[in-house]
């Protein structure tokens, strides 16, 4: 499934260039600081949707309800995560479910 436009935004990594987001508001268990951050990452042209990779990191979302210290995403992130799955066989270009990249491993949740 493809992501909306409104909201995200375009990194280019090794020549490609691909569309990422945070989701704005958090799931109500991340609200509650139980799982991590996430964020997801398709190829920004081609033919149709591909596959999407869905990265958890090892932060809070920052929309938590728990003042806890909140997690960001930047760009460098980003990319980092990109070329991880690429190496790991994700296939931004073949359709199919998403693919999952699982970056929590120093995660604990502040409550």
């Amino acid at each position: 499934m493809a992501q909306t436009k409104k909201g995200s935004r375009l990194i280019t990594v090794d020549g490609t260039t691909y569309r990422w987001r945070v989701r704005r508001k958090p799931t109500y268990a991340q609200g509650l600081c139980r799982p991590p951050l996430t964020f997801a990452v398709e190829a920004a042209g081609g033919e149709g949707p591909g596959t999407t990779l869905v990265v958890t990191t090892e932060q809070t979302h920052p929309g938590n309800w728990l003042f806890a210290e909140p997690g960001s995403v930047r760009p460098e992130h980003v990319a980092d995560a990109v070329r991880e799955a690429l190496e790991r066989g994700w296939d931004p270009a073949r359709q199919g479910s998403p693919f999952l990249l699982d970056r929590s491993a120093g995660f604990r949740s502040p409550h």
